[in-house]
């Protein structure tokens, strides 16, 4: 059985390449070596089945095949279960004028009248030993058609062969699809594409330059028919231009970023008659390969020059933005669907795919992000501290400086004024390894406690920090329901605490009796108290620098019994 292809012996009197040089023998069929290593031992071993489903792309050989499979039952002088393509029952089914061979396109024949006449002519003797029947499509025949064949399916004449070809199997009958034997035609590699182009063109004598069969292999997309077409076109207008698809300017503008050219490509190919779904889908047929370029390279249908520029594509976009780039335009291709302007669609999704903080999608915060990282950590300059405005607690009235200090202040002019100390800021986890508790307390009250929710807030204000050693901090609550209630609470004390404090921390709550809940609010005294008074409640002279909260209404009052610690925005 020989495994090289030879070329297709051509047809006389007929000018297109794909009709002339159509294949005649299975020696010559190419990129089907499973179905022909099937049909090929059916017939040498007379182990033909009576009925067969050829299903597959179209232009990749079911209705040759179909064709060769009768030469070969028919043939005079068979060569290991091939035809010789040369006596009279050959010639006569490569001419169509065989009795033995009767062809139906089941699209303009789906009637159940047409399938009652043919299946009735099945049981008539023929010239030759079988005699077939080849129904072209036919997933399109009606139901009771359908149901016509399929009782002939079921007790075939014992001379009859039947051969339905379709490109939608899952659309035939599952009782016809049950009584037959399916056979998967698939698309052609680019390489065996490029190599029968190139065969055919030898053959047929045509000066066809390597960029013209790249250009055709491209365009027939594994189909050897639509291949041989644009070869056909390609040679007859003498430029790879007129039937390329164009949207390789559009492309090349979404790898590299350029909005705007990417808009006057598909502006320029809608101008020259292109129409946007059309568009849509070539431009995802080249991102698809560019896609396959990057994943499984040896299943990419393009070859040679085109390849290698996909391939340089491919590094610049990379894989995650080639995907989304496919997904984008898979998305708008569907939503063409019925809309009333589809171009719109097109240029919408082609902005989103340069420019993807229009975008919010999962896959477009990524692309973003990976922006953000090749470009490095930008730097920033340092912007002036600006001092809040202070705070006051919730029913407090606004401090000012007591009179009776002014006075002194401005009676006592031999008095050197008290210098200012500015404290120093430290960073929250120094490099020497010390850590200020009383800071760390300072800012956990100040800075970290009103962040927190209204249970947390109600919680850590009768809590107290034990212990902080820079990596992990100790927290004392009053009782055992406290810290289970703490412990609850505690993802977003964590995290209020992680913010403030710019490292990770670790917290652990632990009983402490001397964290109580806090008293109620002490009753409000006058700020006129001498100095030297001593104070009923602390037996002490009273501090002028203490604050004094002074609650001014019953609902200030309330709101400060609630939530102490709260503070007052204004």
């Amino acid at each position: 059985m020989a495994t090289t292809p030879s070329v297709p012996t051509p047809l006389e009197g007929v000018a297109s390449l794909y009709r002339r040089y159509r294949p005649g023998r299975f020696q010559e069929l190419r990129g089907q070596d499973h179905v022909v290593r099937a049909l090929r031992g059916a017939v040498e071993k007379d182990r033909v089945f009576h009925a067969y489903l050829f299903s597959g792309p179209r232009g990749t050989g079911k209705t040759t095949t179909a064709r060769i499979l009768a030469k070969a039952l028919n043939c005079e002088n068979p060569e290991d279960g091939d035809a010789c393509n040369v006596c009279d029952s050959c010639v006569s089914i490569t001419r169509g004028t065989s009795l033995d061979v009767v062809e139906l396109d089941a699209a303009s024949n789906n009637g159940v009248d047409a399938m009652r006449e043919i299946t009735a002519g099945a049981w008539h003797a023929t010239p030759g030993r079988w005699k077939v029947y080849i129904f072209d499509e036919v997933h399109q025949l009606s139901k009771p058609a359908s149901a016509a064949l399929l009782k002939t399916l079921e007790e075939p004449p014992h001379h009859v062969v039947f051969i339905l070809a379709t490109t939608d199997p899952h659309k035939v009958l599952p009782t016809i699809r049950s009584r037959t034997q399916h056979l998967e035609f698939r698309l052609l590699p680019g390489e065996t594409l490029h190599s029968l182009l190139a065969d055919v063109s030898q053959a047929a004598g045509l000066s066809a330059e390597p960029s013209t069969l790249e250009s055709a292999v491209r365009l027939g997309r594994g189909s050897a028919r639509d291949a041989l077409s644009a070869l056909d076109q390609l040679l007859a207008t003498g430029t790879t231009e007129s039937t390329s698809s164009g949207v390789e300017g559009v492309l090349e503008a979404l790898v590299l970023l350029d909005v705007t050219r990417a808009l006057q490509e598909l502006a320029s190919l809608v101008r020259d008659g292109g129409e946007p779904e059309q568009i849509t889908e070539d431009l995802c047929a080249m991102v698809r390969q560019m896609f396959l370029v990057q994943v499984a390279p040896d299943v990419v249908d393009v070859v040679d020059e085109e390849r290698f520029r996909l391939e340089e594509w491919g590094r610049t976009a990379g894989l995650a933005r080639t995907v989304r780039t496919l997904e984008t335009l898979g998305r708008a291709l569907r939503d063409m669907k019925g809309a009333p302007d589809r171009g719109v669609l097109l240029e919408v999704a082609l902005v989103r795919l340069v420019r993807p903080e229009l975008d919010q999608s999962v896959e477009a915060l990524e692309e973003r992000v990976t922006r953000l990282e090749r470009q490095g950590p930008a730097v920033s300059p340092p912007s002036p501290s600006v001092s809040a405005e202070p705070r006051r607690p919730i029913g407090t009235a606004p401090r000012t400086e007591s009179p009776v200090r002014e006075t002194e202040m401005a009676g006592s002019p031999a008095t050197p004024p008290r210098p200012e100390v500015v404290p120093v800021a430290q960073s929250p986890a120094s490099p020497s390894g010390t850590v200020d508790v009383s800071e760390f307390r300072r800012r956990f009250s100040q800075q970290v406690v009103p962040k927190t929710s209204r249970g947390a807030q109600m919680i850590l204000g009768a809590a107290t920090v034990v212990s902080f050693d820079g990596a992990r901090v100790t927290i004392g609550v009053a009782n055992e329901e406290m810290r289970q209630r703490a412990q609850e609470l505690g993802p977003g004390i964590i995290r209020a605490l992680e913010h403030e404090w710019g490292s990770r921390l670790d917290v652990v709550w632990v009983v402490d009796g001397s964290a109580l809940a806090p008293p109620p609010a002490p009753a409000a005294r006058p700020t006129s108290t001498p100095p030297d008074s001593k104070s009923p409640e602390f037996g002490g002279p009273a501090d002028d620098d203490v604050e004094v909260t002074i609650t001014t209404s019953v609902a200030d009052h309330l709101i400060a019994e609630m939530f102490p610690g709260a503070e007052e925005i204004s």
